[in-house]
């Protein structure tokens, strides 16, 4: 206290005879036990629950800020999708998106695509996408003499960490959908899936051959199959050399690799061979024997194996998708359902993409949640004593079936594998194969994955996988080195009255004609194309009726600095990109 100032005087203290009362706003109140501490809902602890009633005239009550609630650092790393870039599949969705204003009215409507928030695209994203750049690696010399030039494939994003991928394009005739949109690169054609191969693997310009320096690497081709019969070949390159049964010569065999070839789900390792789990079906070189969850099993005849410059050729059947659904939604009836006798096509799939456009060293991507291993399929390739003992938990002690309680073990009736040597028709090693409809697949557990819903892309895939110098080429059709019984080639001269004359009628429990499996190409990119369609309906539904909602519109507001040709919005015009993946080759 500085000189010259008046002493401060002390207020008298407030007694009950004191006329100077305080205000009531600055006395602490008791906080009402009642009020503040009342459960939301009823529980056993609260049995006489009754919803209190908000008091908007209780001037005695303090108003506390709202506290940040802090969330666990376990709790934050089981949600490490959400702290990703908005224009990824691992953010969250925009909560300020519009929701569907249809609503399914009926049991079993599928829900409408997740709308991610986007900014507007690029004049560059418009273009046609490219593909690999490829780098002459080696060249190997196939068993009739012809050069191969094996190249490695670079610039390209591949399908592993839990997302998939597939090409995509700006398009301005799909404003609703914030203008992307799926398309294909060059090679054209049915080929191995570049997306869709191990790291350190060579393949041809022409994506038909593949080779690797290391272990066992798969390779999965780009077309996929889900219900009827088809057929694909496999050449083996390099691999174990011909020779007679008498010769053994385990340096030149190991010196020239090793080759597997079966069909793969979506969900089957691309680091590991065909066969090495529950979601892939495959034949080895070695004494021709077939695979399944890594246990090989004899099947080509005593002295028999794949050697350089065999045909393999492996044909699928599978039933219609409608008995598919009766059988993974638990409807099948085996009393009933005694032949798959619906016709292919017969009832469209609800097709549900949830996806989001990454740019990926200046190529542009959909990328979506993967569908991963489940327990259930890890118990049975490698079951516990514990659960074997007791008979298993929730069922997966029993045996896989078109019955099963689990989905992820009920397996397809009138399903089967044959395998062919150079024409002729070896056997059928695999029976019942396993569903792959939801929900006998599921996406990784992860923000943004919704169970139970079919992308489309879910199949059994022609596979390769080659070993150490192994090197095959694949021929998916219409013309075929060998063609199976039943499949008259495109350009062969044949009297009609004579075709087939000589073959089986098909049994009941194959209905389905033989095609080749490169027919699926032009059928995906058909199906592509209704599927976008279809989301640019159901988004421009949601904003609705009026197209071109949204960032949409804020695209085509191009400022004086900006361009737009064609409908075409300026790039870049709002200042904010996509996000670029970052993915290493290792």
């Amino acid at each position: 206290m500085s000189a010259g100032e008046p002493s401060p005087q002390r207020e008298p203290t407030p007694t009950s005879t004191s006329t100077i009362a305080a205000p009531v706003s600055s006395i602490p109140q008791k906080r009402a036990l009642e009020d503040d501490h009342q459960p939301a809902i009823s529980s056993p602890l609260n049995p006489d629950f009754k919803p209190a009633k908000p008091q908007e005239d209780a001037p005695l009550a303090r108003e506390r800020a709202s506290r940040a609630k802090k969330e666990s650092l376990k709790k934050r790393e089981s949600k490490g999708g959400s702290m990703a870039a908005d224009s990824s599949a691992r953010a969250t969705p925009d909560p300020k998106a519009p929701t569907p204003k249809h609503k399914p009215k009926k049991k079993g409507d599928a829900p409408a695509p997740i709308r991610y928030k986007l900014p507007p695209p690029k004049l560059t994203d418009f273009e046609a996408p490219r593909g690999p750049i490829f780098l002459p690696a080696h060249t190997k010399t196939a068993p009739d003499g012809t050069a191969v030039q094996f190249n490695e494939t670079t610039d390209h994003v591949y399908n592993k960490k839990n997302f998939h991928y597939t090409h995509c394009i700006a398009d301005p005739a799909f404003p609703s959908s914030l203008y992307y949109r799926q398309t294909e690169t060059e090679p054209f054609g049915p080929r191995f899936n570049f997306e869709d191969t191990s790291t350190h693997m060579f393949l041809d310009e022409s994506g038909h051959h593949v080779t690797t320096d290391k272990g066992f690497r798969m390779a999965k081709a780009n077309v996929g199959v889900r219900q009827g019969r088809w057929y694909w070949e496999c050449k083996i390159i390099s691999g174990i050399p011909k020779r007679k049964p008498s010769e053994t010569n385990v340096t030149q065999e190991s010196a020239n690799g090793h080759v597997r070839m079966g069909w793969a789900r979506r969900e089957a390792s691309l680091d590991a061979p065909v066969g090495f789990d529950t979601y892939s079906y495959g034949v080895r070189d070695a004494k021709g024997q077939k695979v399944f969850m890594s246990r090989p099993k004899d099947f080509f005849p005593p002295g028999q194996e794949v050697q350089e410059g065999d045909v393999i050729g492996l044909e699928i059947n599978l039933p219609s998708e409608a008995l598919h659904r009766k059988v993974v939604e638990g409807h099948y009836n085996p009393a009933v359902d005694l032949a798959d006798d619906e016709p292919c096509g017969i009832e469209a799939a609800d097709i549900i993409r949830d996806r989001v456009p990454i740019r990926f060293k200046a190529h542009l991507y959909f990328e979506q949640i993967e569908y991963h291993a489940v327990k259930e399929l890890e118990e049975l390739m490698n079951p516990s004593p514990i659960i074997s003992s007791t008979g298993g938990i929730g069922g997966v002690g029993q045996e896989p079936g078109p019955t099963h309680q689990l989905p992820s073990l009920r397996t397809l009736p009138h399903s089967s594998i044959k395998i062919y040597k150079n024409g002729e028709l070896i056997g059928t090693p695999f029976t019942d194969l396993l569903a792959f409809l939801p929900p006998a697949s599921k996406p990784l557990a992860q923000v943004g994955a919704r169970e139970g819903l079919d992308d489309g892309m879910l199949g059994y895939y022609p596979a390769v996988s080659v070993f150490r110098g192994g090197a095959a080429e694949v021929n998916f059709g219409p013309n075929f080195w060998f063609p199976p019984p039943g499949h008259t080639q495109p350009d062969a001269q044949v009297d009609a009255e004579m075709t087939g004359s000589d073959q089986a009628a098909p049994s009941a429990s194959a209905p389905h004609p033989l095609r080749a499996v490169g027919e699926r190409y032009d059928e995906q990119i058909v199906e592509d194309i209704v599927y976008d369609i279809v989301d640019e309906v159901d988004f421009w539904m949601q904003d609705g009726g009026v197209s071109g909602k949204g960032v949409a519109d804020a695209a085509l507001r191009a400022p004086a600095g900006g361009s737009a040709q064609d409908g075409m919005p300026g790039g870049g015009v709002l200042g904010s990109e996509i996000k670029e993946l970052v993915q290493d080759d290792e």
